[in-house]
């Protein structure tokens, strides 16, 4: 197939640190080459792909301090795709919501992953408007505040099997946290937890501008206590260390997680994961196998040593078999093609009313049988 992917242009795909969106991107993108298909990728020009790079401005936005508005970028880069349109079977966007009336005459040849949460008042009504856009959620969780949306698939991230070499013995005697330091990643509880039993914690995490009070005063007065290390933002090589060498990651969220990458990155290191139940977590987390979900603090202190204790062997051939790259790329490739084909099947079920207007019945889109009265 000839497909397009549409990536943010607020890092580089992939990115150079933290950016788990651009990093989903380029594993499919990458493999959707290797699988034999012609691929284009729509970034920034400092993104590194097998596929065809068209570049849609100079460098990551927000490695651009002179940058002050983003969407002046994303106009570009939209403008560009649609000059490009009759050359792909399949444009596959990851930008949220910017190109929906841009593109929506051709919603069919459309697919739309939404990366982010989606429980804000705002996200129905729009939903709601673009009924005819079929969207892609990476969780059943993700989807449930919208349950009348446009859903054709659930598709689970995946990383390249051999991004990360696992560890299969006991771990460097450490926990780890990583991500981004925010009341909803839940640093401070994974401090507590680790406190509580007297395990040393090392933190890998990305500090936003957003949250910048938040870890200077509620993060960083807790730093300084023993056994707790604060790494700052990781690369992809560090990351893998820091894991492979953890005893269990701590995911202690307390909001609707969308995914959570790294807990998939972790089962690739053999590194079993403690997270809190919300969100995507029951579904990310083979509990018993993968790691345990717990619903508080107390019960995570109870619960840790039981995670440490799990088989790494298990961990890592069980993201083998559900959260490969290979698997996420024949996922979505089953997606193009049904939706492309429903779409060529749907547009020669015509019928015709007594005053020869045209009636069409429109099944495809994952959209409820309607019938639409042609002028």
């Amino acid at each position: 197939m000839k497909i397009a992917q549409i990536a943010p242009l607020i890092e580089s795909v992939p990115p150079r640190r933290y950016g788990g969106t651009e990093r989903v991107v380029s594993y499919l993108t990458e493999e959707l080459v290797a699988q034999g298909h012609e691929v284009s990728l729509f970034a920034s020009g400092d993104s590194v792909t097998a596929a065809e790079l068209v570049p849609c401005c100079g460098r990551a936005i927000r490695l651009d301090g002179e940058c002050r508005d983003h969407i002046p970028y994303y106009m570009l880069m939209l403008d560009k795709v649609r000059s490009r349109v009759a050359e792909f079977d399949v444009l596959h966007f990851h930008i949220d919501h910017f190109h929906f009336p841009m593109f929506r005459d051709i919603a069919h040849r459309t697919v739309t992953t939404l990366h982010g949460r989606q429980d804000h008042r705002d996200c129905p009504p729009f939903f709601a408007g673009f009924h005819d856009m079929p969207l892609v959620s990476i969780s059943d969780a993700q989807r449930a505040p919208l349950p009348h949306a446009n859903f054709a698939a659930t598709i689970h991230h995946g990383l390249p099997r051999d991004l990360y070499r696992p560890n299969f013995g006991a771990g460097g005697g450490y926990v780890a946290f990583i991500g981004r330091i925010s009341p909803e990643k839940g640093p401070v509880e994974a401090i507590r937890i680790a406190q509580s039993l007297g395990i040393p914690l090392k933190i890998a995490a990305k500090v936003d501008k957003v949250d910048e009070a938040f870890f200077r005063e509620v993060v960083h007065p807790l730093l300084g206590a023993p056994g707790v290390e604060f790494i700052g933002e990781v690369t992809d090589t560090e990351k893998g260390a820091l894991l492979r060498d953890a005893a269990a990651l701590l995911f202690p969220i307390c909001w609707p997680e969308p995914f959570g990458l790294v807990m998939i990155e972790s089962m690739a290191c053999g590194t079993p994961v403690l997270g809190f139940r919300g969100g995507s977590v029951a579904e990310v987390i083979d509990e018993g196998v993968t790691g345990m979900i717990v619903d508080n603090l107390d019960q995570a202190v109870l619960a840790l040593p039981g995670v440490v204790a799990l088989d790494r062997r298990k961990v890592r051939r069980r993201f083998d078999a559900r959260f490969s790259a290979g698997r996420m790329a024949r996922d979505y490739v089953r997606l193009y093609r049904r939706l492309v084909s429903a779409k060529s099947r749907a547009s020669t079920d015509l019928r015709y009313s007594s005053n020869g207007s045209v009636l069409v019945k429109r099944t495809d889109l994952g959209l409820a049988d309607i019938e639409t009265h042609l002028e």
